[in-house]
Order: C-alpha cells, then sequence, then structure tokens
C-alpha cells in the first residue's frame, strides 16, 4: 500500500463511520441539546471532562458555549473541568488522579446543571467517578463515548443521555465527539437564537 493509499483509507473510514453515526445518534444528539438548553434556561451550567482528545472536547465545548459558536450572543455558562492545572494537580497529587473530574463536581455543581462526561473508551475511571458525583448532587449527564460504552453505560440513570459512536478506533472516536460537540453547539444556538 503506497501512502497516498493509506491516507485516503483514514478519508473513507471516518467518512463511513460519520455516516453510520449519523443515522444512529442524530435524534439523541437533539435531545441532548434540547436538554442542556433546558439547564441553560434554568440558571444552570454544564460542567464538562475528559482525557487527553476528549479533555480537548470538553475545552472546546466550554469555550464555544461561553464566547461563542458561530452567531453572536451572550455567554452560556460552560465550565470545563480539564483545565485548571492547580487543580487537577493538587487533587491528583493529594488524593488520586481518579477524583480530578468528581472533586470539582462536587465543589461546583448544583442540581439544575449538566454533566458533559466524554470517554472514548466509556472505562475512563475519573469520567465515571465525575458521574456518580453529578448524580450525588442531582444533575443529569450526558456521555459521549464509543466502543460499547464501556463501564458508563452501566452507570447512567434513566434520565441521562448516552452517545455510543459505533466504532473501535480511538481516532474514529474522537473525530466523531468533535463532530457531535458542534452539532450541539450549533443545535442549541438554533433554539436560543432561531433562523439558519
Amino acid at each position: 500500500m503506497d501512502l497516498i493509499d493509506r491516507v485516503s483509507g483514514h478519508f473513507l473510514e471516518s467518512i463511513a463511520i460519520k455516516q453510520e453515526a449519523m443515522e444512529l445518534l442524530s435524534p439523541a444528539i437533539a435531545a441532548a441539546a434540547e436538554q442542556m438548553v433546558a439547564c441553560l434556561m434554568n440558571e444552570g451550567k454544564i460542567l464538562a471532562c475528559g482525557n487527553g482528545g476528549s479533555a480537548a472536547d470538553a475545552q472546546n465545548f466550554a469555550a464555544e458555549m461561553v464566547g461563542r459558536f458561530e452567531k453572536e450572543r451572550p455567554g452560556l455558562a460552560a465550565i470545563s473541568l480539564a483545565t485548571d492545572s492547580s487543580a487537577l494537580t493538587a487533587i491528583g497529587n493529594d488524593y488520586d488522579f481518579d477524583m480530578v473530574f468528581s472533586k470539582q463536581v462536587r465543589a461546583l455543581g448544583h442540581t439544575n446543571d449538566l454533566l458533559l462526561a466524554i470517554s472514548a473508551s466509556g472505562n475512563s475511571a475519573n469520567v465515571i467517578e465525575a458521574i456518580y458525583a453529578a448524580h450525588e448532587r442531582g444533575m443529569s449527564v450526558i456521555a459521549l463515548t464509543g466502543m460499547d460504552g464501556g463501564k458508563v453505560a452501566e452507570i447512567l440513570s434513566p434520565e441521562d443521555i448516552q452517545l455510543i459512536v459505533p466504532a473501535l478506533r480511538r481516532c474514529r472516536i474522537q473525530e466523531v465527539h468533535t463532530l457531535v460537540v458542534h452539532a450541539l453547539c450549533d443545535t442549541i444556538d438554533y433554539m436560543l437564537l432561531g433562523g439558519e
């Protein structure tokens, strides 16, 4: 296989998975956006967490909410729990890395808030602990996962929404997660601002 074919293969695989995800996940993504808007309209905030590429998606989501996505609007309340290096390192050092998000959820989360939990495998221990903490605080959870949903699928409540990307490769799952984040941002703006 030459390099051009190898590169083309990535595009083709990504396109196929995105089309499958579109068919499977579009209704759940719309429901997740509705839940997020209800949270924001009820003076709640969205806390987002994840590791590595999922941390980048959590940060991207929070930035698009607080700043703007594609249209001018007032900032919307969202915080990435993956960005405070002092909190992350203190909690990881003084307690355990599995608690870096759950400690923040317990400190910052309230009943009207929502947790956006991102884990490609669905098995990230610190994301799972954050979900437990969110449930303790009376928060709903929207979980972005892949593969078979992992342990996250086992601990979600009926009010929660899980968006499982139908892929096994982490790079493909993360590509769809980024697209889902952008679809959520656009749909939230559409519901709040209307128009095209």
